[in-house]
């Protein structure tokens, strides 16, 4: 670890690698118990995947961001535990088969990443767009959250208030005290379940891939596309939208390598992160963006713990209330949701486009496996090319 990295750290980056984690945790290990248990995993065999996804999450966080000093936030494909939860299932795959095409999807990863071919498409999607996605992405957040207060309106509610005193007074630290407020309200209704929690070191199991095309076609082409399409393509857009440019080609092919390695540990597949990188990437991590690189690294080193004790963290992150989740993660976003949205919306020529392009974000709807953030900048550039093929005619 770096010196400077002890120097730039401070207590808002390290709450916002926290939340992050907490968010990126809870809101999908869930999908992953159903995806080993899908292939008929072991308990030791679904801990190794907790343990290998975590490290696998660590690993990619900390290096590029202490290599490039910008917050590059990874993540396992949420949406591709749930292909291959529904893939296992039907199918009835093995572990090994299973394996075999985790490392089929880490060679398409780094195929497409060290090509270019996925960084050279990114470069023509309009930052009106992208900022459209980034904001329909995290809004669908925000009103997630909405949803879940009316269940637990004694412990959200005195979120927001504390929330909204603390951005008046103490702007920086807004969401630590409002994650405190959460957590003593949540204790004071009894809903910490302590009896999720129980010690264990993580071990990893190793299981030798067995390939064959049938686990290719179902398992590896859709959990690559998925994770592609639903996870690299906003998450990318999340850090140029906060005024990063990363090195997306060998980023990508580097979440290849990391797949590659890790998949016969249940490592599947890594992408990057989209909200829990606004988490990381806004000003509550730092008001200084050449600092904030800090929380990622942060999130890194708690998602190594959290492999380390894969038994005992995955308990206590499931010891906290989903809604607490929620309402946090929503107000650590409100920023980005708005700084989206303004930024989406100020350009005329690409207004509609954009707001288009936000809205079938925001519906959440997924098309042939594939979800919303990619259908949502499939019509919004579909506008965008008919508004200009019809220009070109008059």
């Amino acid at each position: 670890m770096s010196v400077s990295f002890f120097r730039d750290v401070s207590l808002s980056a390290a709450v916002a690698g926290l939340v992050a984690v907490l968010v990126g945790f809870t809101s999908s290990i869930a999908l992953v118990f159903q995806a080993a248990q899908a292939f008929g995993a072991t308990p030791a065999q679904t801990t190794s995947w907790v343990l290998a996804l975590s490290w696998g999450v660590g690993l990619c966080c900390i290096l590029p961001s202490l290599r490039w000093r910008m917050p590059v936030m990874v993540a396992w494909s949420t949406p591709g535990a749930a292909v291959l939860a529904a893939g296992g299932a039907a199918g009835g795959f093995s572990m090994a088969d299973a394996v075999g095409a985790f490392i089929g999807c880490a060679l398409l990863i780094m195929l497409s990443g060290w090509s270019g071919v996925f960084e050279r498409l990114m470069a023509r999607i309009p930052v009106a767009l992208a900022s459209a996605l980034l904001a329909g992405v995290l809004a669908k957040f925000g009103l997630d959250a909405i949803a879940a207060t009316p269940a637990a309106w004694q412990m959200v509610l005195p979120m927001l208030l504390a929330y909204v005193l603390a951005k008046q007074l103490w702007a920086r630290y807004a969401v630590v005290l409002t994650l405190l407020v959460g957590l003593v309200a949540a204790f004071s209704m009894g809903q910490l379940q302590a009896q999720q929690l129980r010690w264990a070191w993580a071990v990893p199991q190793w299981t030798s891939p067995v390939f064959s095309w049938q686990a290719f076609v179902s398992l590896a082409l859709p959990l690559f596309v998925v994770t592609m399409a639903s996870q690299n393509l906003p998450g990318v857009m999340v850090m140029q939208a906060a005024g990063y440019r990363p090195a997306v080609s060998r980023l990508v092919g580097w979440t290849g390598v990391a797949t590659l390695l890790l998949a016969p540990f249940g490592g599947y597949a890594f992408n990057f992160a989209a909200i829990t990188a606004a988490i990381c990437t806004g000003q509550e991590a730092h008001p200084d963006p050449s600092k904030r690189y800090a929380a990622a690294v942060v999130c890194g080193l708690v998602y190594l713990f959290v492999g380390l004790g894969a038994a005992v963290v995955t308990g206590l992150l499931l010891a906290v209330p989903q809604a607490l989740v929620l309402a946090i993660a929503a107000l650590a976003l409100l920023s980005s949701i708005g700084n989206g949205l303004a930024v989406a919306l100020a350009d005329e020529p690409h207004r509609e486009a954009a707001l288009i392009t936000f809205l079938v974000t925001l519906s959440g709807v997924v098309v042939a496996g594939v979800g919303a953030a990619f259908w949502g900048v499939v019509a919004g550039g579909s506008v965008l090319g008919l508004q200009r093929w019809l220009e070109a005619r008059r």
